[in-house]
Formats: structure tokens, sequence, C-alpha cells
């Protein structure tokens, strides 16, 4: 097992087999390698039981739209794992993520929401997991999901 990997067993999360990455759902890639950087396409919250659905600030609380910025970013180490031919230790650091939180108009938390995703990176990477962001409001995410995040990560 990884370094990484031992890490987040220790946080109780068990990255898939890279055979179970998540497809991309149209005419896209799941991640681009490009100059030793990784492009992840967006990852939409998501559980074994499929899309986790919602609207920060109507049918979700803050609490419950952070959970899901963490889902999004186990989807995001899953991509970057099937990028490193299964080998995630061969990662840099995170460089960048972009968050869409699903949410009410007047809803104005949304960095506090990706904070789920940031501070899962760190609390599992360390200083490889700080990163640049963007936290963003959508009146809609596909699916009906709560939360999509795009990440951008350096490897060697």
């Amino acid at each position: 097992m990884s370094a990484i990997e031992t890490k987040l067993a220790e946080l109780g999360v068990t990255l898939p087999d890279i055979g179970a990455a998540p497809k991309a759902a149209g005419n896209y890639l799941p991640f681009v390698t490009v100059d030793g950087m990784v492009y992840v396409s967006g990852q939409i919250s998501q559980d074994e039981n499929g899309p986790v659905k919602g609207v920060v600030g109507d049918t979700f609380t803050l609490e419950q739209g952070a959970e899901a910025a963490k889902l999004c970013a186990i989807s995001l180490l899953t991509q970057l794992k099937v990028a490193c031919d299964g080998d995630i230790d061969r990662l840099v650091r995170v460089v960048k993520l972009t968050g869409f939180v699903n949410s009410t108009p007047d809803f104005v938390d949304q960095p506090r929401v990706i904070n789920g995703a940031s501070d899962f990176f760190v609390a599992a990477l360390g200083d490889k997991g700080r990163h640049a962001r963007a936290a963003v409001s959508a009146a809609s995410l596909p699916l009906g999901v709560a939360v999509e995040i795009e990440a951008i990560f350096q490897i060697k």
C-alpha cells in the first residue's frame, strides 16, 4: 500500500481500484496529463449509493455540503490514481481546486462548503494538499448533485 493510501486508510478512506474510477459522462476525458500536470474534470458528489443530491441552504445544510465536497475530493484522488497508473505517491502537490456548490441564491458560504474538500486534502496529504482555490455558487449542477469540484495536480 502506498504512503498516501496508508494515510487515507487512517482517515477511514479506501480509494477504489483504478478500474472502478468514475467514467466520463460525455464527450470528454476524466483527466488530461500535460508536462507533469494532471487536469481532472469535475467530479460530482457521489457515494456507493449514487449521486449525492441537494441544494445547500435549502435541502442541505452547510455541513452536509462540506461532506459532499469531501466525496468529490475522494473521486478526484481516484482519478489521480488512474492518471498515475496506480502509483498515487507520484503526487507532488494539489495545485488548484475549483468548486461549484448547488445553493440557493441567498446562500453565501460556498467557501465553507468547499472547505470539506480542502480540509480533507490537507488532512490526507499534509503540505502537498495545500492549494489555490475558487468556490462558487451554481443554480443547478448535473443530476441535481450538491457539489462538483475540478482539480489540477502536479505529479512526478
